[in-house]
């Protein structure tokens, strides 16, 4: 029988993507008690540029900046019993392993650092159809993790597992959670998908980022997490931020779809999920359910594109559409010759009426070209914009001359039975272990949108942007964008209005709040516990960011959009 002793570990988190801050792993190590310490490097876009960075030095395909962070922390993880789990592998988890151990020995430290691998399915791309593919991963479980920790490694370097593995394995070697102790797996999937984009948990992007400390950089998260699954969210004490109940929803709704959370491990039901502010910066998650993982799991694939260029034109004061259409016109007859396979116009109306500055008196008109020839976007199109100087439209000028072509990726996704990946441990003495796929997995049931709550008639509405009522936060998966949306902890009306939310936002009210969903695949689900309704827009991003020509091609910010949307809201439930 499974022990389930109410006995707590300590996991923290120092990066959330490749680039973030980089005194964040020392800042984590010296703020206070940590038995493991977690670092999140990979996302799609990565994954690319690690594929680039391998082209160029077979040797290289990991984030370098974990090594630099390592070397001026690993003296003081190894005295402070810190144990480092990460994905900064990337594409050669070897090579940054043994990176490691050269970096130790240097120091005069001893370490037992371990290696997860199998991920990188690039050599079987063309036996699978991926023909063209730069990079082919397979997003690996928890449990190799946990088989290196067990083995003793103080340092696990990992490839492409999922992000919330990165949590999930320790607690799986700590506590000894089975393949199919399905409600404590998802409990750590969600525990780690709050930690793993760092201070996204703490109060960085945030719609509600004037509720939070701003005056100090902002804390990385920890999660004090126990044997039966329950996690407490909190920081160092002394940082920036905030832990509410609020900032945890807004990264448990961020880069999700339907309530089912798929991993390799288990899917985690987040419908299911409640939280509860336990005092300052101390949210506790509980009663998290979990369901068998799915019998496939994802394969992420980057492959060339082809090359791209942009100019962006300043149309300044009167008349901006007409020299819109004038210099469209004046563009595409310069590209005749030999036209871009795709040539995108975006105008944003950032001018005002009566303008006290020139900026305020300015509009900008970006043009974006695609082509699989260099030669077709770089000193052809460059020159065609440069040449218009002296003969377009009044106040013609650009914000930067346009340069050479550069690359872009396209991005899909692909799905291989688990059974069919190899998921391999390296131990720190050299032993390579198997791990085996999930003994027992279930498809993903068909999700629907309950029917919506019948809306209370004889309401008196107000003209208002929904951000008054509602927060959101909102991203990528590809070319699929997500926007999750809940109603704040401190409305006096929570109930009252989320019933209003969930009955009025439809995937025709989103696709008419939000035009360029128009015409696309949305769906909206229910997140009740959460007071939340996750909204997916099926390829808004097109082939994903390394290829998206949209002004935000995360979709970062269309949460933000959203909200600013002026909407009839219910008088009473607008606080």
């Amino acid at each position: 029988m499974l022990s389930r002793t109410l006995r707590t570990i300590r996991i923290g988190n120092c990066s959330g993507f490749y680039g973030d801050r980089f005194s964040a792993m020392a800042q984590m190590l010296d703020g206070g008690p940590l038995d493991y310490l977690t670092g999140d490097y990979l996302a799609e876009l990565t994954m690319l540029i690690l594929g680039r960075d391998r082209q160029k030095d077979p040797s290289l395909g990991y984030a370098k900046t974990f090594l630099r962070q390592l070397g001026g922390c690993l003296a003081v993880a190894r005295e402070r019993g810190v144990r480092i789990v990460t994905n900064a592998g990337g594409l050669n988890p070897a090579g940054l392993a043994q990176a490691v151990r050269a970096l130790a020995a240097e120091q005069g430290v001893e370490v037992a650092v371990a290696h997860v691998q199998g991920d990188d399915l690039i050599g079987q791309a063309t036996a699978h159809g991926w023909a063209g593919a730069l990079t082919a991963n397979a997003y690996l479980g928890a449990f190799g993790i946990a088989e290196a920790l067990t083995a003793g490694a103080d340092i696990v370097v990992t490839g492409r597992v999922t992000d919330a593995a990165l949590t999930l394995g320790p607690a799986i070697a700590e506590f000894g959670w089975g393949r199919t102790d399905f409600d404590l797996l998802a409990a750590g999937v969600v525990t780690g998908h709050v930690l793993e984009c760092g201070t996204q948990a703490t109060g960085g992007n945030f719609s509600g980022f004037a509720t939070v400390d701003t005056s100090r950089p902002l804390g990385f998260p920890l999660a004090e997490l126990s044997a039966d699954g329950t996690a407490v969210i909190t920081k160092h004490p002394g940082t920036g931020g905030a832990v509410t109940v609020d900032t945890v929803t807004a990264q448990l709704v961020y880069e999700v779809g339907g309530p089912g959370y798929a991993n390799p491990d288990v899917t985690a039901r987040l419908d299911t999920v409640e939280l509860r502010q336990d005092g300052p910066d101390r949210v506790t998650i509980t009663s998290v359910r979990g369901a068998a993982p799915p019998p496939a799991t994802k394969i992420a694939l980057n492959s060339a594109g082809g090359w791209r260029n942009s100019v962006e034109f300043v149309l300044t004061g009167l008349d901006i559409e007409e020299k819109d259409d004038w210099v469209r016109r004046q563009m595409t007859e310069a590209l005749s010759a030999r036209p871009p396979a795709q040539l995108v116009w975006e105008l944003a109306r950032t001018d005002h009426d009566d303008p006290a500055t020139e900026a305020a008196a300015s509009a900008v008109l970006r043009c974006h070209v695609k082509d699989p020839d260099p030669a077709v976007v770089g000193r052809a199109f460059s020159s065609a914009a440069v040449e218009l100087a002296l003969a377009s439209y009044p106040g013609f000028h650009v914000t930067a001359p346009p340069g050479a072509g550069t690359p872009f990726g396209i991005y899909r996704a692909a799905y291989l039975p688990q059974e069919s990946v190899p998921h391999v441990v390296v131990r720190p003495d050299g032993a390579r272990v198997g791990i085996a796929p999930p003994p027992v997995t279930a498809d993903l049931p068909e999700e629907t949108m309950p029917a919506p709550i019948v809306a209370r008639s004889g309401r008196t509405t107000v003209p208002s942007p929904l951000g008054r009522l509602v927060f959101a936060r909102s991203g990528d998966k590809g070319g699929t964008a997500n926007v999750g949306v809940w109603i704040p902890s401190g409305h006096p009306r929570r109930a009252d209005a989320y019933a209003w939310l969930r009955g009025w936002l439809t995937p025709e009210v989103v696709a008419g709040l939000l035009p360029e969903a128009a015409g696309l695949g949305v769906e909206v689900f229910a997140l009740p516990n959460l007071s939340a309704v996750n909204i997916v827009i099926d390829g808004l991003l097109g082939d994903g960011v390394a290829s998206s020509t949209r002004f935000d091609p995360q979709a970062k910010a269309v949460g933000e959009w959203l909200r600013a949307r002026v909407v009839n809201l219910p008088e009473e439930l607008v606080p």
